[in-house]
């Protein structure tokens, strides 16, 4: 079965079973310097390190593809939603004179709507009566007329004696419709939280070994003269985790008579903290208690634009992370507008390098995926081997949430709720990442 035929359902386990046994593969295969499949026995008959290696890259890819068509399947399901709660709204009552609201043509009485002296003159019993001198009596039947529709029409005429103007003011107030649901105020969303390795920690700073002296002696020598000697040091570091919270005062009526309002109230206090998180991790500056994020760290490499395009500056940049850093660039950050740039660069003759204004076009560069991130200000962006080896995001615990009273609140009939989470960012390498400056 493919993935594309696939019910939602079954993407998403498929998609844990896969997730399963990768972390199952790189938990067998991990040693102090990277991994060994060599190592791997998780997989049955597949073994050996090329075999696992293709396997683990098979896997990968099918994992993004469920990803893919996860999303795809997701948005639908939103859609169907959305629907449902449009139609709530709908109103189909008939509309006097024939008809409904949503136009259904069941109803083929749709006509002028007439006052009853109308169709008294015009009722053909009426008038053969009138010509006859009016004698007697005579009975008028309009069955097929509706009486709002005489209402309706009697408004328009002094035929019921009215004299005061009724308006929604001073007569019948119409009804306030409200669709369900909210409309989302505009706000940035995590960007970059999402290519940031994670890794828990038990303690309130990170601590670890950093090898800062490593010279490499080895030599030719002659017999019986003496062996060359190497020269390793280590020093230890550390990094603090620091507190992101956020609260919101609210009544107790307000949580009681509104059913989504708790939920709506914890998800947005957690997303505030981890959008403040996503902004610390490229922006915070190190002093306590901000968490000392990438552009910040002390160590990361500089590339100039200068009078290069800035494709050609970015490259530059993941030459000296190969070079200087020894590590292999993963992924390119930058401001949307700075990728705006890149995107619309055309040749000499007009044509669009990155691909026709019709296609969405690879948000790649040099083959490295493209973060866009505002929470810097546009004009400098980063490239940097995001692997677990070079950067981590050490969580002491998720975002909490709690509700208390603070103050004089129990007796004001209110409370607080509070969201929090404490984390630590650590850049192993810092030479590992450069930003590209003058864009």
């Amino acid at each position: 079965m493919t993935v594309k035929s696939l019910t939602l359902t079954q993407a998403r386990e498929k998609m844990a079973t896969r997730q399963d046994e990768l972390n199952k593969v790189f938990e067998q295969a991990k040693t102090a310097d990277g991994y060994d499949f060599n190592k791997v026995t998780s997989l049955g008959e597949v073994k050996g390190s090329i075999a696992v290696a293709q396997h683990v890259k098979a896997a990968n890819a099918e994992l993004n593809e469920l990803g893919e068509h996860i999303g795809t399947l997701e948005a639908a399901e939103q859609a169907a939603k959305d629907q449902a709660n449009r139609e709530k709204s709908r109103r189909n009552w008939a509309l006097p004179g024939g008809g409904s609201a949503d136009g259904n043509k069941g109803d083929q009485r749709q006509r002028r709507i007439k006052s009853l002296g109308e169709l008294v003159a015009e009722a053909k019993s009426y008038q053969e009566f009138a010509s006859g001198g009016a004698g007697g009596g005579i009975t008028l039947n309009f069955d097929d007329v509706y009486l709002s529709d005489l209402l309706a029409s009697s408004g328009a005429y002094e035929t019921v004696g009215a004299k005061t103007l009724m308006t929604t003011a001073a007569g019948f107030a119409p009804e306030s419709m409200r669709l369900p649901g909210f409309v989302e105020a505009v706000t940035r969303p995590i960007q970059l939280l999402d290519i940031i390795p994670m890794a828990r920690c038990g303690a309130d700073s990170v601590t670890y070994m950093e090898e800062t002296t490593r010279t490499h002696a080895a030599a030719e020598k002659a017999e019986g003269a003496a062996f060359a000697e190497s020269t390793f040091a280590f020093t230890e570091k550390s990094s603090p985790v620091r507190k992101i919270t956020d609260s919101l005062p609210v009544t107790d009526e307000q949580l009681e008579d509104v059913p989504m309002m708790q939920s709506y109230i914890n998800g947005r206090l957690s997303f505030g903290v981890r959008q403040r998180l996503d902004g610390q991790c490229l922006i915070g500056d190190g002093t306590a208690p901000n968490l000392r994020g990438l552009k910040n760290t002390v160590g990361i490499q500089t590339q100039a634009k200068g009078a290069d395009p800035v494709p050609d500056a970015f490259f530059k940049a993941m030459t000296k992370i190969r070079t200087t850093g020894r590590a292999i660039p993963t992924h390119h950050v930058m401001h949307p507008t700075d990728w705006q740039g890149i995107r619309l660069l055309r040749t000499v003759d007009g044509v669009y390098i990155w691909g026709s204004p019709s296609e969405a076009g690879p948000e790649r560069l040099w083959g490295l995926p493209v973060v866009q991130s505002d929470a810097d200000a546009a004009g400098t962006g980063y490239t940097g081997s995001f692997q677990p080896a070079w950067v981590s995001l050490f969580e002491r615990r998720g975002v909490d949430v709690q509700i208390g009273f603070v103050g004089t609140q129990f007796t004001e009939g209110k409370r607080t709720v509070r969201a929090d989470t404490r984390a630590a960012l650590v850049f192993f390498r810092p030479a590992a990442f450069a930003s590209v400056t003058g864009l």
